[in-house]
């Protein structure tokens, strides 16, 4: 059974997950901007809930809702929202992405999205070999990069923002999908491990203006659990060890 994993600020019940806490997850909910001040997010895929309760934390957003399609995990997500701090802003849907999409009539200011197939299930060996084609079929299983961005122009307030972490693999056929829906990438972050790795991981912020993009570089570690600043700085208000 998965241990509950504790923040500094809420609490995280997983035993009922598939997708469990994991680096990618906390990543996305610490890096999306909300300078914007979003009055409504939508966290679509939100397994247990974390970045949707991170995003809670982080702005006062009067509407934090989210989508999830397992039922266990959609159950435990509910959980999760009632014992934090922030219940009455929480709300977790149980449907499934293009049902949502095309019956809710409401638009939102930031979207978020963790595809479900990537935590913990795709090894940086894997993405380094010729199973490019296996990762593939991975994540059309859960949620095809059409049906997300296609959901995602239709709940997309034409001012909002959507904010979403992919393998690095697949940035650039994301970005071109995307572009299709009239999504157009703002703000571009690669993740590295360490010093000495590929960067594994984009980080991406699109908008429906065309602007000129902003691309920087995240380092997660200099050796083993020896944390870079730059990822402290990120992290610190969620992790206690931090």
């Amino acid at each position: 059974m998965s241990k509950p994993f504790q923040f500094k600020q809420f609490k995280i019940e997983q035993d009922r997950c598939a997708m469990q806490i994991g680096t990618d997850g906390v990543l996305l909910g610490a890096w999306t901007r909300i300078d914007q001040k979003p009055d409504s997010i939508l966290d679509i895929g939100t397994g247990t809930g974390v970045i949707a309760l991170m995003l809670a934390q982080r702005c006062n957003a009067e509407l934090v809702d989210a989508l999830e399609l397992d039922e266990d995990a959609y159950e435990q997500a509910v959980e999760n929202f009632e014992q934090s701090p922030w219940g009455d802003r929480l709300f977790c849907y149980h449907a499934h992405l293009y049902e949502f999409a095309t019956e809710i009539e409401d638009t939102y200011h930031l979207i978020v999205c963790n595809p479900p197939f990537f935590e913990g299930s795709v090894t940086l060996q894997e993405e380094q070999t010729n199973s490019k084609a296996r990762v593939n079929a991975r994540f059309e299983e859960s949620m095809p990069f059409d049906l997300l961005v296609a959901s995602v122009n239709q709940l997309l307030n034409p001012e909002g923002i959507f904010s979403v972490i992919i393998p690095r693999m697949r940035e650039e056929e994301f970005i071109k999908i995307a572009a299709q829906a009239n999504l157009y990438p703002s703000h571009i972050t690669h993740v590295k491990g360490n010093p000495e790795v590929v960067s594994k991981r984009s980080l991406i912020e699109f908008s429906r203006k065309q602007n000129s993009i902003n691309k920087d570089e995240l380092i997660i570690e200099t050796t083993r659990h020896q944390y870079t600043q730059e990822y402290i700085d990120l992290v610190e208000d969620f992790y206690i060890k931090m």
